[in-house]
């Protein structure tokens, strides 16, 4: 049998790789920078790039004089979220936790060691806290994102953990063993918080949702300002968003 990548068309293979050297260290960039990034000629580059602005996969960007990523794409995206079962099976359990604490709830899956967003269902709070749809965080200093690395396969984690770890605040773990330690805890309990890791004033749990073969699919997650979230607060909301995220679980298959 063929390798797969055999059938790869170039210029195909090129357009995806412009599009992927964008991310929240380089939202935007200039033909030089895409170039450089792709391993791409600028002659190449320029119309590859001019072709995706034509059909709204990058946009340009006057004030900067530089290219980023176009609303197309978030088009795309928002097809295939509007269409996944996962995101169907959870907003009942996520609109029941948003009705019950009036907190913040979202669905988060791990792509690619980061933490992105499908849906976000906000609270009725003046002082609200909230991730917003299609966005990416870090896994080592956010709820959800530590819930992720907990199930993650040895050899999947150790590549993670043996990156630099950012510091966000004062409160980030940048330790990996430390890190370790806290994975192991969530593995205990069943569920992760955010005790403002990745920003001051945030604190947040998350709890893990399994498919039918028992790995961690998803996460849901409620972020919250700390001046709410008193121990006894935190204890009871975490109970509730395990038990919600296990009947989600149960409705992806898990424990069938």
């Amino acid at each position: 049998m063929k390798d797969p990548n055999e059938y790869n068309v170039r210029a195909v293979e090129r357009a995806l790789q412009i599009m992927d050297c964008f991310d929240d260290e380089h939202p935007e960039r200039g033909i030089s920078e895409i170039a450089q990034a792709v391993g791409l000629h600028k002659a190449t580059t320029y119309r590859i790039v001019t072709t995706l602005v034509n059909y709204g996969y990058l946009e340009w960007v006057p004030d900067v004089q530089k290219y980023r990523l176009g609303l197309a794409l978030s088009n795309l995206g928002y097809k295939v979220i509007r269409r996944m079962d996962l995101r169907h099976e959870a907003l009942p359990y996520m609109k029941e936790l948003v009705h019950e604490w009036d907190e913040t709830c979202d669905l988060s899956i791990f792509d690619q060691g980061r933490v992105f967003y499908l849906e976000v269902l906000r609270s009725n709070h003046a002082l609200m806290i909230a991730a917003a749809v299609g966005q990416q965080l870090p896994a080592h200093c956010t709820a959800s994102g530590k819930l992720f690395l907990a199930y993650l396969p040895p050899e999947e984690l150790d590549a993670i953990l043996n990156k630099p770890l950012t510091a966000y605040t004062d409160n980030t773990i940048t330790s990996p063993d430390q890190l370790r330690d806290q994975l192991e805890v969530i593995r205990q309990r069943g569920f992760a918080v955010d005790n403002e890791e990745y920003e001051l004033g945030i604190y947040a749990v998350a709890a893990p949702i399994f498919n039918r073969g028992g790995t961690v699919i998803a996460a849901i997650g409620g972020p919250s300002p700390t001046s709410r979230m008193t121990p006894e607060r935190i204890t009871e909301i975490a109970e509730a968003f395990k038990k919600a995220a296990q009947a989600i679980s149960y409705r992806m298959g898990y424990g069938q």
